[in-house]
């Protein structure tokens, strides 16, 4: 029985390159190895820790600007709220002041994430991503409770709203400020491989919308409907809750080591697809934080020399790298079937091995 385990010098990271599938076969490989010689690229772990730390430093500007552009909206819907008395302009405004606030657990995170690993940390500090998911969604939590409350207490206690022009233009600010952090925070969340980032954006541009309702509000004040205000309210609060639910379970699922099965079903076809491998065994995947580590059994020819055997190990890596989007490391076993008549090399393992 062989083992590699696949050293971070083969390590490519992120890639842009598509699942080598039966559809593509020859012509995919044939511009692998093209791509090879126009643009080497080197396997040296430098590199590799390198590319984490630009995709660190580039998440931190676009956190550190949407802040910004977030904590200038906030100031001027609050000040239209003090002097207008809007609870769904207020609503909207504790939302985007929150929404800026989350961007101090991930900046966070990704500092942490700048750390090498070490002897405790044997993985690094990835999953510091994951506990400032938690953090996020306590915020967006208290942010959707103290909306409501708000709310409800003007819907108990009316009350006319003042400068209803002045807050549909704090609703119109709200949506133009939500909707540019959202593409800024989508674009540079996809493209460095943090998915914290990319929900941080698509809160941001719910948050947008929730803004265009407080235009709602002003309206039906404006028609002498003094519920209006408190009702948006309440609506924008219940738009809070749906994000709230979609954050939390998007969150569950990376503290759950939870991947898309699209992954692990490409992954499987690229081992499938090397040549020497005539199976492939147990296949695991988890996130840390925003690149994924993979474990792989594959079968082999157990005529193979240790050798051989490791330098399949290391094309199935390879291909792996290449096929998976935002996978860093992969440990690859090699394994063979039992001779005829023969014990199975894994017996003696049997009892120590739990289900999956």
């Amino acid at each position: 029985m062989a083992e590699h385990q696949a050293p971070e010098a083969h390590s490519h990271g992120p890639s842009p390159h598509a699942a080598h599938g039966s559809r593509h076969g020859r012509w995919a490989r044939l511009r692998h190895r093209v791509a090879h010689l126009a643009v080497p690229h080197s396997h040296e772990p430098s590199d590799k820790v390198d590319g984490a730390l630009e995709g660190s430093r580039e998440g931190l500007r676009t956190l550190w600007l949407s802040v910004a552009v977030l904590g200038a909206t906030a100031v001027a819907q609050a000040a239209v709220v003090a002097v207008s008395g809007s609870v769904a302009l207020l609503g909207d405004t504790v939302h985007n002041a929150a929404d800026a606030l989350t961007a101090v657990p991930l900046a966070i995170a990704f500092l942490l994430g700048r750390r090498a690993a070490n002897q405790r940390y044997t993985y690094g500090y990835g999953r510091a991503e994951d506990l400032a998911g938690v953090v996020i969604v306590a915020v967006i939590a208290a942010s959707a409770a103290l909306a409501g409350y708000e709310a409800v207490a003007r819907l108990l206690d009316p009350r006319e709203v003042d400068h209803l022009g002045a807050v549909a233009a704090a609703g119109l600010v709200g949506f133009a400020g939500n909707e540019w952090v959202a593409r800024y925070r989508i674009r540079t969340g996809r493209r460095i491989g943090s998915a914290a980032l990319v929900a941080d954006g698509l809160h941001a541009r719910t948050d947008g919308f929730t803004s265009l309702a407080v235009l709602l509000g002003a309206g039906g004040s404006a028609l002498g409907w003094r519920q209006a205000d408190p009702l948006v309210g309440l609506l924008i609060t219940a738009a809070i809750a749906l994000v709230l639910r979609d954050a939390a379970r998007e969150v569950l699922r990376r503290l759950m080591d939870g991947v898309d099965p699209e992954l692990v079903a490409t992954a499987r076809r690229t081992l499938a697809a090397v040549d020497g491998v005539r199976g492939v065994g147990r296949l695991r995947m988890r996130w840390t934080g925003h690149t994924l580590r993979a474990e792989a059994e594959i079968v082999v020819d157990g005529r193979l020399t240790v050798v051989a055997a490791h330098r399949l190990a290391v094309r199935a890596e390879h291909a792996l790298l290449h096929s998976v989007p935002r996978l860093a490391a992969v440990t690859v076993h090699t394994d063979h079937a039992p001779e005829d008549g023969g014990e199975d090399p894994h017996g003696t393992l049997a009892h120590h091995h739990g289900p999956g």
